[in-house]
């Protein structure tokens, strides 16, 4: 039975389709997946299909690319349209399951313990991102209930608050999980007389042993009465450390170990860094039980963490079930791995900063956002990579030049250029009488800077290594030159015509004036030291574009003296 004249269509169009795209007469294999995607009562019929595209395929071999397009034009111009819309690769926000507008609530949960790294940005902006999407409700929570492993320095919270006005986000609401002690306190009395907590006595590896043989504590089914009373006594202080921890029962039989009976609260007799909070308390709630009851205070809507964090979720549905509650909608994305950086933690960094390694947090070789700030990356450059990047469970290998990709595009167009040279080495020009040379702000710009110099100027120590005698060179804006000795470095001026240096093809390097200021740039791969033209004292706090050499930021003018920090080429 032939084919009918609706399905032998449906074949040629794919065909044709395949053949405008690559100018070239598809092969078989190439166009059989998307008829049959097409037209799926065709799968039974595959050598048929088969065959009507051998005859397609040989009457194209008669006919021209200009033919195949009109024909493709005729019978399915919706196909041709497609060919020319270009597919980008997906980037930014999706939209947010089960979100209504004006009724979004998330929140950003940092530990205080350090200042925002570039990988916790990333939570920063997505968060406040989508809120401002769903015109909802943004909260910074501090998660600072662990004065132990990850204690919280007190000017860690500031630091977050500031570099979120950095990004331009203001929280419409501030959360520091110390000050809500009591509550974690009332909650956990209902979930003990409930008899859906218990207070656990077992070591830790006694206990370990138990939940991997899926067997019970012993103190699993005490009365709630009796857990109350032991409760009492932890928060009194009748208990020492690692002596009484507070679990959720689950299901103890649970496939998963890690949600079998987990820890809600545990004895600590240290004092917090607040001075209200000191030590006040020495029962403290763990992250998990924390964070599952603030979502629920906060009425938090949507959860993006880790996907590594899944068990959390998952932990935290005992007490919203227990207690009746709706559990948020979470999303999980993979971690972001920055090559530059390899492995860094910030306890590990703090510990390196007292050491003397970094001069501090804002130390242009750490991956924190004040280091990136004093180097010159702009808030809406690393706004724009954030959420190009979106929210996916792929973990993310990032590299540093693709945010500088970004931050070039915003900095290009207003960064100021300017003469620094770097490992300077003096060149005397004969013939040249020194004065005032007009270089542009901006390329091909009206806008001009004033360099006053004399006949001696300085180049990089790199290009005199590549000078020799007779070799003739373009200063930048200054003007042409031949060397003519290489120790001391001098050369013979010749004019500033431009049409000598493209006759002679002469190299253009930059230069500095001897009387001009000394700078230091500071960078993730090293400082350098030179010699910079003087105008640059009117840019403190912005970034320019050293010729040749890259963009930075000028952190400071100190008379003669410049700091600046690179950003990157």
């Amino acid at each position: 039975m032939a084919l009918d004249p609706e399905d032998l269509l449906t074949i040629e169009k794919y065909a044709l389709q395949n053949a405008v795209k690559y100018e070239a007469v598809p092969q078989e294999k190439a166009v059989l997946g998307k008829i049959m995607g097409a037209a799926p009562q065709l799968r039974a019929r595959v050598p048929e299909v088969k065959e009507a595209i051998e005859n397609i395929a040989a009457g194209l071999n008669q006919t021209t690319p200009d033919e195949w397009r009109v024909r493709l034009n005729e019978i399915a111009p919706e196909l041709l349209e497609e060919l020319s819309v270009k597919k980008e690769p997906e980037k930014g926000l999706k939209a947010l399951p089960d979100a209504e507008v004006g009724k979004v609530v998330m929140r950003f949960a940092p530990n205080p313990n350090g200042p925002p790294t570039i990988g916790s940005s990333r939570g920063m902006i997505v968060n406040s991102e989508y809120v401002k999407m769903y015109d909802g409700k943004f909260i910074l929570r501090f998660d600072d209930t662990d004065p132990d492993q990850k204690r919280p320095m007190l000017e860690a919270y500031d630091w977050y608050v500031d570099d979120f006005k950095w990004l331009g986000v203001v929280p419409d609401e501030i959360v520091k999980a110390s000050d809500r002690f009591d509550t974690y306190y009332e909650i956990a009395e209902q979930l003990i007389e409930a008899g859906h907590a218990y207070v656990c006595f077992c070591d830790g590896e006694t206990f370990k042993g138990l939940k991997d043989k899926k067997q019970a504590c012993p103190h699993r089914d005490a009365a709630p009465e009796e857990n109350l009373a032991h409760w009492k006594k932890m928060l009194a202080g009748g208990y020492e450390e690692r002596e009484a921890v507070l679990r959720i029962k689950t299901d103890i039989s649970h496939k998963d170990p890690a949600l079998r009976d987990w820890g809600a609260f545990r004895i600590l007799k240290k004092d917090h860094p607040r001075p209200e909070i000191g030590d006040k308390y020495i029962v403290w709630p763990l992250l998990d039980f924390e964070g599952a009851i603030e979502d629920h205070l906060l009425g938090t809507t949507h959860i993006i963490r880790g996907k590594d964090l899944q068990d959390s979720g998952k932990r935290q549905k005992y007490i919203y079930d227990y207690l009746g509650w709706t559990y948020p909608v979470t999303l999980h994305w993979g971690r972001v791995r920055i090559e530059e950086f390899g492995k860094l933690s910030t306890s590990g960094i703090r510990r390196d900063i007292e050491a003397g390694v970094y001069t501090g947090w804002d130390d242009p070789r750490l991956p924190t956002v004040q280091a990136i700030r004093r180097r010159g990356i702009q808030p809406e450059a690393l706004k724009k990579f954030m959420i190009e990047m979106g929210v996916g469970e792929t973990d993310v290998s990032m590299s540093m030049e693709s945010l500088y990709a970004e931050n070039r595009k915003f900095v290009d167009p207003i960064a100021h250029r300017m003469f620094f040279v770097a490992d300077p080495v003096e060149l005397t020009i004969d013939g040249y009488g020194g004065g005032i040379v007009e270089a542009p702000l901006y390329p091909n710009q009206p806008e001009m800077r004033k360099i006053e110099t004399g006949n001696t100027v300085v180049v990089t120590k790199e290009d005199a290594a590549n000078l020799e005698v007779g070799s003739k060179i373009r200063l930048k804006d200054l003007g042409n030159a031949e060397i003519t000795s290489m120790s001391p470095l001098s050369a013979k001026y010749i004019d500033n015509s431009m049409e000598t240096t493209k006759k002679e093809k002469m190299k253009i390097i930059h230069w500095a004036p001897t009387n001009g200021l000394k700078v230091t740039v500071l960078g993730p791969d090293g400082n350098f030291s030179g010699i910079g033209e003087r105008s640059i004292t009117g840019e403190l706090d912005k970034v320019v574009q050293f010729e040749r050499f890259g963009f930075c930021r000028i952190d400071s003018v100190d008379g003669e003296n410049v700091v600046a920090y690179f950003a990157h080429k």
